[in-house]
């Protein structure tokens, strides 16, 4: 390994490593516009010239490998004046637009021309103009301030896998454009404006808005896909302006989808912020005060038959809410619980047959990739990401069997039905650590066992599953759908499950269903007009059109809460933001309930609940940490019908509740998937 000497400071790297990465080693910070950790090294900045002795002028430390014996300078007198010189033919067209621009106060170029700038230009000459683009109702574009860096073009080819952008011409002419008049067609899109250095890309909807200074930061967890995408929430009062990405290089590195970024403004609209009961005469919802509505859900909840009764929870529960629902039922001898309400039936008693096994960061690991019925690239865009990022690493080898897709790498379609999955093992020839991701539509199949055990057959022959690798993933797209297995909110013993409770429902033999933000459009419909319906949730969405009695709750931006993502990762998301008017935090409302039952849980604040948690549920990991699971195999008896794999969501900007009250989604939605159908149906 290479030694070399930085400002008088002897390092040790590894072969291939840069100066710029060797200094950061030594706590030696380099000015740099174009150069960024994940992406490829263009050196056409020069802002991060250093001195090497011997050289004839300044080198670009970000494209220079160390070598042994060199000595660097990286704050000498000839270092200093080759970066002003830099900063100053940047600043020679960049318009002085500082006061109202997105980018200011987070800006790079103005944090470096403070150090590397002068008071006044030196040109008197016409500044450039450039026109500005249309990227689409997510990124907005100042072209004019654009300092051709380049950092766009790479992360829109490399880690979103889209060649949308590009730079042209050259010299004064060059600049960043698209190919033809498009938008940016991809779920990342909005990292886009993380990557750029100035304000030349800017978050469109948050435009103008407020100065990040203004804001109040707050470290959460996205809950609108599996994935448990680490986020900063900024707000100002009790306004969420705008979602960040954190960093965890586990989950999902540095990067968030544009789903997790932009359907924030769905937390203010269409919100539920006071009780309501529907009036038995009129049949329609009126305001109501806590104390009636409580009352009225406990007088039902006790006039009902155990047998009769069950409980549901939703996409977005988080693990707190879930425990306390499960106790408050436990107590009144409610049997009928489940929290698969999409209808995918998880094996809930075998971890290893609901979890992501081989865990986000672990695909880096494998060398061939098999997708079942899934697209990552809607379900869980971040997945995908990672599994381009291996694809583009080491070229390996994925195979899809389900629909035709473009998942931004290149794959092998081996089939689109079961018939297909006798082909897995010839795939896998030769892989040492094979990957089988199965999406959850697979589990809502008929045949859903015998798919499965196709799945563990595959599994056993081609060492998916072997002492010291487990390739075996199941990729969720609900946040709350591995933590409420994991606290087993499954039918108790003799108790219904998912299936069997719409059925007794429809028949008027289910007298009263209490749904935990469950807004599924299939279980919603097939309700009974005989079942009594307590909806607690936070958007008036179809949950609560269809309910008798409405319960206000906080939104993930609004409480204290834990969510397990598809990995079995525990993560925990902090309160950004009140709720509105008298909406309350999920678990409180079930603790109020259960005075109001006679039936006082046992915990009366977030720290008991939580420790109440731990003693009951011994297996839970470490926060930010992953339990192995047991690997006991998968599937069951039964024949595989010719039925086509499909993927479970159709649509990447329509999910949830929250987006489907997010105005911004609908935008996205007219914009990429209406004009794609008319495109496909044009062709």
């Amino acid at each position: 390994m290479p030694k070399l000497t930085i400002n008088g400071v002897e390092v040790e790297v590894e072969a291939g490593t840069s100066i710029l990465q060797a200094a950061e080693e030594i706590g030696v910070e380099i000015p740099r516009f174009c150069y960024h950790d994940r992406l490829s090294v263009p050196a056409n900045c020069r802002m991060c010239l250093v001195d090497l002795e011997g050289a004839p002028k300044p080198v670009a430390s970000c494209a220079m490998a160390c070598g042994d014996g060199m000595v660097i300078r990286t704050d000498s007198e000839r270092a200093e004046k080759a970066r002003k010189g830099v900063m100053e033919f940047l600043l020679i067209n960049h318009p002085l637009d500082c006061p109202i621009c997105d980018q200011g106060g987070e800006c790079d170029l103005q944090d470096q021309a403070v150090g590397y700038g002068y008071d006044r230009s030196r040109y008197h000459e016409t500044k450039r103009s450039v026109p500005n683009k249309e990227l689409g109702p997510l990124v907005e574009t100042v072209m004019t301030r654009c300092i051709n860096c380049t950092r766009c073009v790479r992360f829109a080819e490399e880690v979103a896998g889209v060649d949308d952008i590009a730079q042209l011409h050259r010299g004064e002419d060059a600049e960043i454009t698209t190919f033809v008049e498009k938008t940016i067609s991809s779920e990342l899109s909005g990292n886009l404006v993380d990557v750029c250095p100035v304000g030349a890309l800017t978050n469109k909807p948050y435009a103008y808005k407020a100065r990040p200074w203004e804001l109040k930061k707050t470290i959460s967890i996205d809950v609108h896909d599996a994935v448990g995408s680490n986020i900063r929430i900024d707000a100002r009062g009790r306004e969420v302006l705008r979602v960040m990405p954190r960093l965890n290089e586990d989950v999902n590195e540095e990067w968030i989808s544009d789903k997790t970024r932009y359907a924030l403004d769905g937390l203010a609209k269409g919100r539920l912020d006071r009780p309501y009961i529907r009036n038995s005469r009129s049949k329609k919802l009126e305001e109501a005060s806590w104390g009636e509505a409580l009352a009225l859900v406990a007088k039902k909840l006790k006039a009902s038959d155990p047998k009769k009764t069950a409980a549901l929870v939703g996409d977005l529960a988080d693990i707190e809410s879930t425990v306390a629902l499960k106790d408050l039922m436990a107590g009144l001898g409610v049997a009928n619980l489940d929290c698969r309400v999409d209808g995918a039936m998880y094996p809930a008693d075998n971890r290893a047959g609901y979890l992501f096994n081989t865990t986000i960061a672990g695909l880096e690991d494998s060398d061939a990739v098999l997708l079942v019925g899934t697209n990552p690239r809607i379900e869980a865009a971040m997945v995908n990401a990672r599994i381009r990022k291996t694809w583009l690493a080491k070229r390996i080898k994925v195979g899809v069997i389900g629909e035709d897709m473009d998942l931004n790498y290149p794959y092998a379609h081996i089939g689109d039905d079961a018939a297909a999955l006798s082909k897995a093992n010839a795939f896998f020839k030769g892989a040492k650590n094979p990957v089988i991701i199965v999406g959850s539509a697979v589990f809502k199949r008929s045949d859903a066992q015998a798919v499965l055990n196709e799945i563990n057959a595959i599994c056993e022959k081609s060492k998916v599953v072997t002492k010291d690798w487990n390739g075996f993933n199941v990729l969720h797209s609900a946040a709350g759908r591995v933590g409420a297995l994991e606290v087993g909110f499954t039918p108790a013993k003799g108790g219904m499950d998912i299936n069997k409770i719409i059925k007794a429902s429809a028949d008027d033999s289910l007298e009263t269903l209490f749904l935990l933000g469950v807004d599924n459009a299939e279980l919603i419909n097939g309700l009974g007009k005989k079942t009594f319906v307590i909806y607690q949730g936070h958007h008036g969405d179809l949950g609560a059109s269809n309910a008798d009695v409405i319960l206000p709750a906080a939104a993930y931006s609004e409480k204290d809460a834990s969510y397990m993502n598809m990995e079995g990762r525990l993560q925990r998301a902090q309160k950004a933001v009140s709720a509105p008017n008298e909406a309350k935090q999920d678990w409180t409302i079930i603790r109020a309930l259960s005075d109001s039952l006679g039936t006082a849980l046992p915990y009366n604040d977030l720290y008991e609940l939580r420790k109440s948690i731990r003693a009951h549920y011994k297996h839970f990991p470490a926060i930010d940490e992953v339990q192995a699971a047991e690997w006991k195999g998968i599937g069951g008896k039964g024949t595989c019908i010719k039925a086509k794999f499909t993927p479970a969501i159709d649509n990447f900007y329509m999910t949830n509740v929250i987006c489907h009250a997010s105005k911004v989604m609908k935008d996205c939605t007219d914009s990429f998937i209406a004009q794609g159908d008319k495109a496909i149906a044009a062709e």
